[in-house]
């Protein structure tokens, strides 16, 4: 694993991780979660670790300040963990995908399969569904969340929300709330601000009915949809609240709906089955690539 620097339009440079190297002819970049990063997030090292083995490249994209991250004590295991993004800006959501996209073009990559994890999925749709180039080849998406619907099973939002009202209101926006956000992680309040007023990552509305369908509509490659079969945040049945996401895109049937059995939203226990569905899909579009090719 590398540490990459990626500079975005505004001046900002991302810190994401890179297994394999451009010398492979296809990358994958997996944009990471709310509050997650390689270290924090097992999912993702392990996924880089099998798809470079196999001869494809690996980016984990994190967002503005994924290394922002506050050490504490689990007593429970005994062990120093880390969690966080603290800081993070959600209206630069498309930028920053633009950034680690734009980023793998300029190092050659033949092709480049956009990916996702949790609200990473909802940040390429929103990407996808917006851009005006043509630099990814095809996309997975897994565990996307009804951001709506998120608001209504993560525990302490109210309470965080009105501390977080009254902190940016007395001026101490970059303070971090005395609460964990979500029951997760600690934030600051003008971040979570800014995430519950971030309409351009509600386009997976099945649930709640509550946001936009149009970049799921706007999409113009295929790809795949990837969730864990006791997903929390599906509404109860993960697999049908796939196949509705996917109904609004342009070709649904050209895409893949798949379910990875007794998976969790984070895929706890199954990074290495999740990984392996990763690298299955990518090497399934690479065999069609090159069918197509060769007829």
């Amino acid at each position: 694993m590398e540490i990459i620097r990626v500079e975005t339009p505004r001046g900002l440079e991302l810190k994401g991780a890179m297994w394999g190297d451009n010398t492979m002819d296809a990358v994958v970049i997996m944009m990471s979660g709310i509050c997650s990063n390689v270290f924090q997030n097992d999912l993702l090292p392990a996924t880089g670790e099998l798809l470079s083995a196999n001869k494809i490249a690996y980016i984990a994209g994190h967002a503005m300040d994924a290394f922002s991250m506050i050490a504490y004590s689990d007593l429970k295991n005994k062990k120093q963990l880390y969690t966080g993004v603290v800081f993070d800006d959600f209206g630069a959501v498309y930028e920053d995908v633009e950034s680690y996209v734009k980023y793998a073009k300029e190092l050659g990559f033949k092709k480049i399969i956009l990916a996702g994890h949790s609200l990473g999925s909802n940040k390429i749709i929103n990407y996808l569904g917006n851009t005006k180039d043509n630099l990814v080849d095809y996309f997975i998406v897994s565990a996307p969340v009804d951001l709506s619907y998120w608001w209504t099973v993560m525990p302490n939002i109210d309470k965080c929300l009105k501390v977080a009202q009254k902190f940016v209101s007395e001026g101490r926006g970059k303070d971090i709330l005395p609460y964990v956000f979500g029951g997760f992680s600690p934030m600051a309040a003008e971040t979570v601000l800014s995430f519950y007023n971030a309409y351009n990552l509600k386009n997976c509305p099945v649930i709640s009915n509550d946001g936009e369908t149009d970049s799921l509509a706007s999409i113009k490659i295929n790809g795949a949809f990837v969730i864990g079969g006791k997903d929390s945040m599906a509404g109860g049945n993960p697999e049908l609240f796939m196949q509705k996401i996917n109904s609004h895109c342009k070709n649904p049937e050209q895409n893949r709906v798949i379910v990875v059995p007794d998976a969790s939203h984070i895929f706890y226990g199954k990074h290495e089955e999740y990984a392996g569905v990763i690298l299955e899909c990518v090497e399934s579009y690479l065999d069609e690539s090159v069918e197509k090719v060769m007829a």
